[in-house]
C-alpha cells in the first residue's frame, strides 16, 4: 500500500479524535491555519475560517463526555499528486451524521486540512 495512504490516515487520528474530545488543540494539529470550513445542508451556506470553527468545536460539550458511541470512519482516500489528497469520511456528533469531504495538503512535512466541507443528516431514533 502506499505510504501516503498510511500517512493521512494517521493524521486523521488527529481529526476524529479532536471531533469526539471537541479537543481544538488536537483539531490544530490536521487544520491548515487557512482552511475553509463550509456546509449547505440546512439551504444556507455556512462558512468559517478555522478561528470561527474552534470556536464553535470549544462551545459545545463534547460527544466523549455524553458517552456517545463513536461513529467514524474513512470512506475513502484519493491522491492527486505527492502533496494533495481528498478524503470522504464520516462522524457523528449528537443526531448529525456527517459526510466529510475534506481536501489536504502537505505542507511543512505534514498533511493538513486545507478545506472541509460537508453534509449532515439528523439521526431520528423511535420513528
Amino acid at each position: 500500500m502506499d505510504s501516503r495512504y498510511n500517512d493521512v490516515a494517521a493524521a486523521l487520528h488527529d481529526y476524529f479524535d479532536g471531533l469526539y474530545h471537541s479537543d481544538t488543540a488536537r483539531l490544530a494539529r490536521i487544520f491548515h491555519p487557512q482552511a475553509l470550513y463550509a456546509c449547505a445542508t440546512e439551504g444556507d451556506l455556512t462558512h468559517l475560517t478555522v478561528e470561527q470553527y474552534f470556536l464553535m468545536v470549544d462551545a459545545r460539550p463534547s460527544p466523549a463526555s455524553r458517552g456517545e458511541p463513536r461513529a467514524d470512519r474513512i470512506v475513502s482516500i484519493e491522491f492527486a499528486g505527492p502533496v494533495t489528497a481528498f478524503v470522504r469520511a464520516e462522524c457523528a456528533i449528537g443526531p448529525k451524521h456527517f459526510t466529510d469531504l475534506l481536501t489536504l495538503i502537505r505542507l511543512g512535512g505534514r498533511w493538513q486540512i486545507i478545506a472541509k466541507v460537508f453534509h449532515f443528516d439528523l439521526q431520528t431514533y423511535g420513528v
